[in-house]
């Protein structure tokens, strides 16, 4: 349960955080998974989030909109705080039907595409908007339409998810992610269950919507694409933000002793893109 708003709020750099995130920590039995972790993502920056295994990368994500409950601290999202409301000085939980609406702002693409496999890829794309957000069908359906050609799929909506490859799955599940019309779009390790010929068509979609002026957080192990791509890098380790800052700076030259560890061991297995 989340206890207390802090003050620390809007205390970035910029005076309007799209993401802002305030002292959250989040324990699972006597294991601390985030230990007080304030960060923030501005309007059209892209962070992508960098660490070994069991850092607290995913779980940081799932805080974010609230698919699990942090155990202190705030996450804000243009401004609203998440999962909660705050009233005299004390946050309160807000029901289901407000949170469902509170993550209509917010999509997420995870490591295994979780799409429904009985429905086609259009109706993959089309059941949030109207079943959550009421919207009218044929307007959905124009929008995903547009969307499933924007992710280079235009000819396979009437096709079901067991008969596309794994990264054509992921594109949809971007576009089924992008169908909400998100303010924000988080990543977690998009492409880790991939085949490696089948990454870069995921990160070029990916790569599109960033230069579009999409928000982003992304969990990742492409430092290629953090290269290229990220405004800002964060490497987490045991629950913390340990380095953050412009990736030039981040990935050849950073300061903590288990970030340089961590990328010392992932950059030399780093291959090329493919294309």
């Amino acid at each position: 349960m989340r206890m207390q708003a802090s003050s620390d709020r809007g205390s970035g750099a910029f005076s309007d955080p799209m993401i802002e995130i305030v002292k959250v920590w989040k324990r699972r039995g006597h294991n601390e998974v985030l230990k007080g972790i304030s960060f923030s993502a501005h309007k059209g920056e892209v962070v992508c989030l960098l660490g070994p295994s069991g850092a607290g990368k995913s779980t940081l994500l799932r805080c974010i909109n609230a698919l699990e409950e942090n155990d202190s601290g705030v996450v804000y999202v243009d401004g609203i705080s998440i999962g909660c409301r705050e009233q005299l000085g004390a946050l309160h939980q807000v029901s289901e039907r407000e949170l469902c609406r509170q993550r209509a702002d917010i999509g997420m693409v995870f490591q295994n595409f979780n799409l429904f496999p009985h429905m086609t890829v259009l109706e993959n794309i089309v059941d949030a908007p109207v079943r959550v957000k009421r919207e009218d069908p044929d307007a959905v359906l124009k929008r995903a339409q547009e969307l499933l050609a924007r992710v280079g799929l235009a000819d396979r909506g009437s096709s079901y998810p067991r008969h596309l490859s794994g990264g054509q799955q992921q594109r949809v599940a971007i576009a089924r992610a992008l169908a909400m019309e998100p303010k924000v779009m988080l990543f977690d390790e998009p492409t880790s269950a991939l085949d490696p010929h089948l990454v870069g068509e995921v990160l070029d979609v990916m790569k599109a919507l960033a230069e579009s002026g999409m928000t982003m957080i992304v969990v990742t192990h492409e430092l290629s694409f953090a290269r290229e791509v990220a405004d800002r890098v964060a490497v987490m380790c045991d629950g913390l933000i340990i380095e953050d800052g412009p990736p030039e700076i981040i990935l050849s030259d950073p300061k903590d002793p288990r970030a340089r560890a961590f990328l010392g061991r992932a950059l030399p297995t780093e291959e090329p893109r493919r294309h």
